[in-house]
């Protein structure tokens, strides 16, 4: 098959070192792609949300499968545009991506079935949205209604807080028409951990859970980033913890999307808040998460694509998929500055030495080739993965790596894994 991934950072980086493994693919396209996807596939220079841009390429090469990568492209319909010009695409379509692309509309869905989640209200005007901050307290969590680029969820410690993100996301128009609307919730405690499950509308197959760290700096402090780094397995995830979050999260909502006209197909990315009463939805996203993908490809022993395929033409209920029992990790190298403004264009050295560490595959996130060189081009720039028997041995493997990496304008988080590695000790 001639394939076609559609994206450009480390997720897409991580979808492309698995599918080019597969024995189906005989020619693979990345569009825009980046310097280390240009490893494993031509990249074109064709942005993912240029939805008519993306479907003229794959008419011109000929592209037998798409697979979708980002969520703003899957939100606005990409796949919807592809299925229309007869082109295979995996990922749900604008309906089913409303799960990401609308808090309201899950928040609305979990109500209407039971799902277990954070009590919340939907506001489009300030001043009721500030009394209902008022009249809750706080801490309180104030998250504007569409996709904001990682950046719309503010965990408010205090009632004027709150009532300065409301402010600045309604009336200010911070995040432009995804902060029309805002949801507004009862901070949850516990811990946190991202699940992941294909569906082909009707059958799920699960994957495996993996824990992220949102936060910018060590000890979970700063800013909510797009993610600083990841580890699967998560110790907290066990096998009922999953068997709860699909009997109780996962299955009630394929069940209601189905219903509803709007079958789910692609991957279910289910952000989960877990305490001693069990799973509660932090929030679904509708595409693999960044930086979760890349350790969960890095454990995947299976090939990727009759998987992917499955979730569009149906049957994924015959389809096993093997695991390594091995830890992976992930440590995010980023730009100073991120996840606020930062510069462009700085150069980045030793990565072919820090990639001959036993274990380490490095995925690129934001980069760009010039000539030899490798230049940051994002806010989130590389992925250091590691494998290894033990999540403490995959760290250590990480951050070996890292620390050849000259590249003086960029930060790491030290204490990725924190918590797996605190219980394991």
């Amino acid at each position: 098959m001639r394939i076609l991934v559609v994206g450009g950072g480390g997720r897409e980086h991580a979808l492309c070192w698995a599918i080019s493994a597969s024995p189906l693919c005989t020619k693979l396209f990345c569009a825009p792609g980046n310097a280390g996807i240009a490893q494993v596939a031509e990249c074109i220079d064709i942005g993912a949300e240029d939805i008519a841009g993306q479907v003229a390429l794959a008419q011109r090469e000929k592209i037998d499968f798409v697979v979708v990568g980002p969520d703003a492209p899957l939100v606005a319909g990409i796949v919807d545009a592809f299925t229309a010009a007869g082109i295979k695409a995996w990922g749900p379509s604008k309906a089913a991506a409303r799960l990401e692309g609308s808090k309201s509309f899950t928040k609305a869905l979990c109500r209407e079935n039971n799902i277990p989640t954070a009590a919340y209200e939907h506001f489009t005007d300030v001043a009721k949205a500030e009394a209902y901050i008022r009249a809750q307290g706080a801490p309180i969590v104030v998250k504007a209604d569409g996709l904001a680029a990682g950046k719309g969820v503010i965990v408010a410690e205090t009632v004027e807080q709150a009532v300065e993100a409301v402010r600045d996301i309604l009336a200010g128009n911070r995040f432009g028409a995804a902060g029309a609307s805002v949801v507004i919730e009862e901070f949850m405690q516990g811990e946190e951990a991202s699940f992941f499950a294909l569906c082909d509308g009707e059958h799920v197959l699960p994957l495996v859970g993996a824990q992220d760290h949102k936060r910018a700096f060590d000890g979970d402090k700063g800013p909510n980033t797009g993610g600083m780094g990841a580890y699967s397995p998560a110790p907290i995830f066990d096998a009922g913890m999953q068997k709860r979050t699909m009997d109780e999260i996962v299955m009630p909502t394929v069940r209601a999307m189905a219903k509803a006209g709007s079958p789910f197909k692609g991957v279910f990315y289910v952000g989960l808040m877990i305490d001693q009463k069990g799973p509660r939805l932090v929030e679904y996203n509708c595409r693999f998460g960044d930086p979760e993908c890349q350790v969960l490809m890095m454990r995947l022993k299976s090939d990727l694509v009759p998987a992917l395929l499955a979730c569009v033409d149906g049957g994924l209920n015959h389809l096993d998929l093997r695991w390594s029992p091995e830890a992976a990790l992930t440590v995010i190298l980023a730009t100073k500055g991120y996840p606020d403004s930062y510069p462009k264009g700085s150069e980045i050295r030793g990565l072919n030495q820090a990639a001959k560490i036993e274990g380490v595959q490095i995925f690129h996130a934001g980069t760009k080739a010039d000539g030899n060189r490798i230049l940051a081009n994002g806010g989130r720039v590389l992925n250091v993965s590691a494998m290894a028997s033990t999540v403490e041995e995959a760290r250590a493997r990480a951050y070996r790596a890292v620390d050849l990496i000259d590249w003086p304008e960029g930060f790491c988080r030290r204490d990725i894994a924190w918590r797996a590695v605190g219980q394991r000790s």
